[in-house]
């Protein structure tokens, strides 16, 4: 069984609501529960945290609150294990994946921002005034105020941390609400922040489902100045039209239905072996993963062939979140099924164990579709992928280009020219070539369309939970 899910505000913890069920992914059996907080409780979040902008945090330095961030990152740190087992028992994910990517990906989000806010300097100018006398003009960058957080449940931990983190570093308070689904690691991280010498209300975690419930209480809630979320593109345009009478910014992560191209000059084995990766990672379960892939035609049946094989030999993937979820994909799978090819999976796993009652897809390779096919058009977020082929560039660049998102896309190719050409052209916030996912904290992140608003990353999030201000003194 898990541990107890409770609410944090004001800094102390919750337990109260009406309880809702924690499912196992893995085995499908009912793990535990956690309280879904009250319209009231919401209300006692963003009140403790309004009250907390104007206590002892507001006179908290740049260097006190990176202080604050390290010692988060070290409390994550003593706790590892803790939080590899809770994002596992949400998730399903492998353990291998939570263990070098979410958890150590968090304590590198607090500890990278606690570094950029040292190094930032506020900018100033000694201009002259129309008249020729002098001005000194200088910026001072302060707290939105009380910032929504509103992560979801793919990489519970790691979202999470990538925008509270931020969000302190520049002086804001917090009311975060995670996934229904995946509640585990963010009351660990709850407990970090009781002990890392945070005042009461900076920090405050709700817990229940997004719509008539704690997610959209919070967005609609007047108190609150800003709005981060990732999730479906759907829902990011929900938060929109709840922020829009108060004008509030909002910060959105959205859905993608990520490209990649293989050109017959790319190195195919390597190529082959990004794409499973970049296709099958958590079982697709990333905003990230690519799910349509198109290959130059002289290199087409080759490519298909190995990454066939590749998807039929994988091993050690987790489930599908939720049996809704594996639903939703395995429903995609049957149209396709029955107006393409499947060239590998394309059904459920069995293993002969209690995970049989887990919510498991294979590992699925497509091809023959046509490019309107909703597998092809829509996000599906599982592991599942097509294939199609192309003739030229231009051909190549208009259907990566294709549709509603804009999130990722890769470019596989041995042509320096051509990867420079390319990936410019590409209607996307993040490209990769001859990789996938390989992440400076630094740049900016985020996607176009209905992918997303605004970036994150580095100065880009300290940006955007700061609001500059010009003062001008006359000399």
């Amino acid at each position: 069984m898990r541990s107890p899910v409770r609410h944090y505000v004001g800094g102390g913890f919750d337990g109260s609501g009406v309880p809702f069920p924690l499912v196992d992914p893995v085995r499908g059996t009912t793990a535990g529960e956690a309280p879904a907080a009250s319209r009231e409780l919401v209300d006692r979040a963003v009140d403790a945290a309004r009250a907390a902008l104007s206590g002892p945090w507001a006179s908290w330095s740049p260097a006190e609150r990176a202080r604050l961030l390290h010692r988060i990152a070290d409390g994550i740190e003593a706790r590892f294990e803790e939080f590899v087992d809770a994002e596992c028992a949400d998730t399903g994910k492998p353990r291998e994946l939570a263990s070098t990517v979410d958890i150590p990906r968090a304590v590198a989000n607090f500890r990278s921002y606690a570094d950029l806010l040292v190094g930032r300097a506020e900018r100033s100018w000694n201009t002259p005034t129309p008249d020729g006398r002098g001005a000194l003009n200088y910026t001072v960058h302060k707290p939105l105020g009380v910032v929504a957080v509103i992560s979801p449940w793919n990489l519970p931990l790691l979202l999470l941390t990538w925008k509270v983190a931020p969000a302190l570093a520049t002086g804001n308070t917090v009311v975060a609400k995670p996934s229904e689904l995946t509640p585990g690691t963010a009351c660990l991280l709850a407990e970090v922040m009781a002990g890392a010498e945070l005042p009461p209300g900076v920090f405050n975690l709700v817990h229940g489902g997004g719509g008539d419930a704690a997610g959209q209480w919070l967005t609609e809630h007047p108190g609150v100045d800003a709005v981060a979320f990732t999730g479906e593109s759907r829902t990011g345009s929900t938060i929109m039209r709840a922020v829009a009478g108060r004008l509030a910014p909002v910060s959105f992560e959205l859905g993608g239905k990520n490209a990649g191209l293989v050109f017959a000059d790319a190195d195919l084995e390597r190529a082959v072996e990004g794409t499973l990766r970049s296709a099958f990672t958590h079982s697709g379960q990333v905003c990230l993963c690519t799910e349509r892939v198109y290959v130059e035609r002289p290199v087409f049946d080759a490519f298909a062939e190995a990454l066939a094989a590749g998807a039929r030999e994988l091993t050690g993937y987790g489930p599908m979140v939720s049996a809704a979820h594996r639903d939703k994909v395995l429903g995609y799978l049957g149209k396709a099924a029955a107006d393409g090819r499947i060239l590998a999976g394309g059904g459920v796993p069995r293993f002969g164990d209690d995970r049989d009652g887990g919510f498991w897809v294979e590992p699925t390779v497509l091809t023959g579709l046509p490019e309107d096919h909703p597998a092809v058009r829509e996000e599906i977020f599982g592991p599942v992928v097509h294939l199609a082929p192309f003739d030229t560039e231009e051909e190549a660049l208009a259907l990566a280009n294709a549709g509603p998102y804009g999130l990722a896309a890769t470019v596989w190719t041995g042509d320096v020219s051509r990867a420079h050409r390319v990936a410019p052209a590409l209607d996307v916030g993040i490209a990769w070539v001859n990789t996938w996912n390989l992440r400076d904290l630094r740049t900016p992140f985020g996607g176009v369309k209905a992918s997303g608003i605004g970036r994150e990353g580095g100065d880009h999030s300290l940006d955007f939970f700061s609001e500059p201000m010009n003062v001008c003194v006359k000399l």
